[in-house]
């Protein structure tokens, strides 16, 4: 009989409204699709859903989900930044091969509102020598996110906006409908890559006013009235 040589650790999960828990297989995350928020990076933005080219996707840990709030500042940096998102959690595996976007809806169970929390500065020195950047995006504690609201509780998710205010000042806000890459889009494009699983979140990306995050600071984000989170950035390791 074979046996775990070292203890399996637990399977990270996220509360739903009205009861139970969802367990995370892999976190997805979109980048760049709100234009204003591309811009504001220095990348150009699309004039229209036929110049959209190739979206720009990257990863971050499943136990970097934080569900109580509690943001302990990660080492390494000097520049955390805070990044407002809709989080869509799939429910079913999609099929083999490429999703036809009319199917990708059926695989959502959920939505809730997240931080996509990146560590800039290492970024941004990635960026400049052209290198993967996974260090600004993949790290501990890196994914703060909501109750998920079960997706037949959500209503029409084009007509919802998505705001951070950080001490008691909004400092983003953006509508879905203006998402470059909606969530059958995004899906779709995920499932030419990646074999989509029940258990994953989908991090949708940002709108415009990225900016620092420090210790001691508090913050509220919501997905207009469905869904909220609260938290707080707690003294963390040494920076570097």
């Amino acid at each position: 009989m074979n046996a775990d040589v070292v203890p399996a650790l637990p399977v990270p999960r996220v509360p739903v409204r009205g009861g139970g828990m969802f367990p995370v297989h892999r976190i997805y995350c979109i980048g760049r699709n709100f234009a204003e928020h591309a811009r504001e990076m220095g990348a150009a933005a699309p004039a229209s859903k036929a110049e959209r080219g190739t979206p720009v996707f990257f990863l971050k840990p499943a136990d970097a989900v934080v569900v109580d709030g509690v943001v302990p500042y990660p080492p390494g940096t000097n520049d955390l930044q805070h990044e407002v998102e809709l989080v869509v959690a799939l429910g079913r595996d999609a099929p083999p091969g490429e999703l036809d976007p009319r199917d990708a809806m059926a695989l959502v169970f959920g939505v809730g509102v997240g931080l996509d929390l990146t560590r800039r500065d290492l970024q941004s020195a990635a960026k400049a020598k052209g290198l993967p950047w996974d260090t600004g995006k993949a790290f501990d504690h890196a994914a703060p996110v909501s109750a998920l609201v079960p997706l037949a509780e959500a209503g029409d998710l084009a007509a919802l906006d998505l705001a951070l205010d950080v001490n008691g000042e909004q400092r983003q806000h953006g509508e879905l409908s203006d998402l470059i890459w909606d969530v059958a889009d995004t899906l779709h494009e995920l499932s030419k890559l990646y074999g989509l699983r029940a258990g994953d979140l989908v991090f949708m990306g940002t709108p415009a006013g990225v900016a620092a995050l420090e210790r001691g600071d508090r913050f509220h984000a919501r997905l207009g009235s469905i869904a909220a989170l609260e938290g707080v950035v707690v003294a963390g390791p040494a920076t570097a």
